[in-house]
């Protein structure tokens, strides 16, 4: 069985509001993801997913409840966790007055990469996201496409086991959303564990080996398709997303 790499156990988010009160934005999740595999939290606006994702990154911290990363809880070794992951959004910004390269290379010395090793890292993804026609460009003169090359290459540049990405094609074009999903797929195939936040069911259904579907702050059911298919008596993953939310 393929290595453990994110457990999460009876994360619990609250925020204070002013009208509201007190806000449950996730009230209890727990589940495991493993190397190799590409699992999906799927869920629609509102229903955790993105607190969910910033507790696991060690951005929120949990108000109960905890995960580990590679085997580092993200309340008691949070540093070595955030070594051992990779976070992207759709809404990830770059600094426009860097070139590619210069972004690339500033994020691989946060992660504690430099000299040699930095720079051979920085030229090789340059190389693997055939980069090299934009590299010394700013990145506000870049493409949107462009610009999500780069937004992978600062993910992965110190090579995590654990990529975690939250609705990372959101609001991209075809080619751009293309860059992403081969991205996904072979990060997986090298033994990654990647966790794809999701409210887009074709997605969800094409990429993901495994799916948790999100509702409310709670987890109401995990499975692969066809486990899920077979749960819910359905043809499809939103026939079984309806089914699964409303039980």
């Amino acid at each position: 069985m393929n290595r453990v790499l994110i457990r999460a156990v009876n994360l619990r988010k609250t925020f204070k509001d002013r009208r509201k009160g007190t806000v449950e934005a996730v009230k209890d999740v727990s589940f495991e993801a493993v190397a190799g595999e590409i699992f999906g939290l799927l869920g629609p606006n509102g229903a955790g997913k993105t607190t969910t994702l910033r507790m696991l990154a060690t951005i929120l911290q949990p108000t109960s409840g905890t995960a580990e990363i590679a085997g580092f809880d993200v309340r008691k070794n949070p540093d070595e966790a955030r070594r051992s992951l990779g976070f992207l959004s759709g809404d990830t910004g770059l600094y426009a007055r860097l070139s590619a390269r210069e972004m690339i290379s500033y994020f691989g010395s946060l992660y504690g990469l430099n000299g040699d090793k930095l720079r051979e890292k920085v030229e090789a993804i340059g190389r693997k996201f055939d980069m090299a026609s934009f590299f010394h460009r700013r990145c506000a003169k870049l493409s949107t496409g462009q610009k999500q090359k780069v937004s992978i290459s600062r993910t992965v540049i110190h090579d995590p086991p654990v990529l975690i990405l939250d609705e990372p094609t959101a609001g991209l074009d075809v080619l751009a959303g293309r860059n992403i999903i081969d991205f996904i797929r072979s990060s997986r195939d090298e033994g990654k564990c990647v966790v794809l936040s999701t409210h887009d069911m074709g997605e969800a259904e094409r990429l993901c080996d495994r799916i948790a579907i999100i509702h409310d702050g709670v987890i109401a059911a995990v499975g692969t398709k066809d486990q899920l298919f077979a749960q819910y008596e359905a043809h499809d993953l939103e026939a079984a997303f309806l089914r699964a939310v409303q039980e």
